[in-house]
């Protein structure tokens, strides 16, 4: 028997690759779980800029059940996520979830492709888990490749071979990320070190804690830590209803 799961992406970069990760290892250790993918406008940008994009045909073939929608092809009107009103999905899971992400589910707002998920699948009674990026005190975020300008200005080459050979001509002075498709062939090519992914220390707004902690009182709800959090509950679900199918 098939376990029905939603994965909705919004734009954070943060706990991206460790959902990607998780979802990729339900996919493979599990072969009667199915999942569709719904991303945000702002998660099609994000996961070219860290490579991710093509990654996710690995875990959502195309076939049915198994999609990927995307917002930007969608409308406004999201009619996909319809099917969590007809008991299409076992259980949705929004990871990662950004603080305009929360802050919207907060406050009954559904203009996007997740957050109109989140709506629908509460009002299918359908269980919802949320990973948010800005729970409380200083998270440790990956970024995008970016360049070490001063690096670039002590050497001052005649010719720049990350820009020379860019597949996505993204590389100027900066690099462009609505072009860059996170493929870090750039970061290879630079003989001086000058480009590189690296991390932030990124302090969460009180307002961000406070949305936090009221998703957290919200019917139909369950929010979590991290992803892997995640992998263990639908884990545990999949096993459960295989076990119900043997019974019946």
């Amino acid at each position: 028997m098939h376990l029905n799961l939603a994965w909705a992406i919004t734009g954070a970069g943060h706990y991206l690759r460790e959902s990607y990760d998780v979802f990729k290892k339900l996919k493979e250790s599990n072969p009667d779980i199915r999942i569709t993918i719904f991303a945000s406008q702002s998660a099609e940008e994000v996961l070219r800029m860290y490579g991710l994009s093509d990654g996710l045909k690995t875990i959502a073939n195309g076939d049915y059940l198994e999609e990927i929608f995307l917002e930007s092809e969608q409308g406004r009107s999201s009619p996909k996520v319809g099917r969590f009103l007809l008991n299409k999905y076992d259980a949705l899971s929004v990871t990662p979830a950004t603080s305009n992400t929360v802050a919207k589910i907060v406050h009954g707002i559904a203009d996007s492709l997740p957050t109109n998920a989140v709506a629908q699948a509460v009002k299918g009674e359908i269980p919802v888990y949320i990973v948010p990026v800005d729970i409380e005190g200083t998270i440790r975020s990956k970024m995008p490749y970016a360049i070490d300008r001063e690096i670039c200005a002590e050497y001052q080459c005649d010719v720049c071979i990350p820009k020379e050979q860019c597949p996505k001509s993204a590389i100027d002075d900066q690099i462009d990320l609505l072009r860059c498709n996170g493929c870090g062939e750039c970061a290879a090519l630079c003989p001086h070190g000058a480009i590189s992914g690296g991390y932030a220390e990124i302090r969460v707004r009180d307002v961000d804690m406070r949305n936090t902690a009221e998703l957290r009182e919200m019917e139909g709800i369950v929010v979590l830590k991290n992803p892997d959090d995640l992998f263990s509950i639908i884990s545990k679900e999949y096993q459960v209803k295989q076990c119900h199918s043997e019974v019946l």
